[in-house]
């Protein structure tokens, strides 16, 4: 089977795309989903997180998503720490996913596929692009957010330029070119591709 990588920006459409693919019945690792999964169910994951933030950082034994937040915005290093217990444990997670699939390939879908390293263990790579003004205006939107804060997000990222240089595949979602025609292109090439 092979394990293909979806990345993107943020505001991208990575999840818009993700969703083609699961009508197209190929299965989808969302790894922002699985990480917040983990940090309430990884008994490892959650005593690091208490260990280096505190007691505070969980409510009834559920994250507090408040207070992490709190902590790691604007702070490198202690973003950096929680991305360095988080990251492993959801690598971990997806490795197990992935193994149990039967289709001919499966997708994780994630912001930083570079970032992490993640790249390394998977196949392929899709990128989906889009113009940083609307990726921006798209996350102000939808998170009900600044343009600012939308930017600050942005600089954890790895630049969009960059990021789609070194994907195998990109879909570009810059509403001028319709997106699932792109998709159901690139899932004929998928399946033509022999392991």
């Amino acid at each position: 089977m092979l394990k293909i990588g979806l990345t993107g920006g943020i505001g991208s459409g990575k999840s818009t795309v993700a969703k083609i693919f699961e009508v197209l019945g190929i299965p989808v690792y969302y790894a922002d989903d699985a990480a917040k999964r983990l940090m309430n169910e990884d008994e490892n994951l959650k005593h690091s997180i208490i260990k280096y933030f505190g007691e505070e950082s969980y409510i009834n034994n559920t994250l507090n998503r408040a207070f992490i937040s709190k902590q790691v915005f604007n702070n490198a290093e202690k973003l950096a720490a929680l991305n360095s217990f988080v990251h492993p444990a959801t690598i971990n997670d997806a490795e197990q996913w992935m193994k149990k699939q039967k289709t001919y390939y499966a997708i994780k879908e994630a912001a930083l596929i570079f970032e992490s390293n993640i790249h390394q263990n998977l196949d392929y790579v899709i990128g989906v692009g889009a113009p940083e003004e609307l990726r921006i205006a798209r996350t102000m939107q939808r998170d009900s957010i600044t343009k600012e804060d939308v930017i600050k997000r942005m600089k954890n990222q790895m630049d969009e330029a960059e990021k789609m240089q070194r994907c195998d595949f990109i879909i570009y979602n810059d509403e001028q070119k319709a997106v699932l025609p792109q998709v159901l292109a690139l899932h004929e090439k998928l399946l033509l591709i022999k392991m």
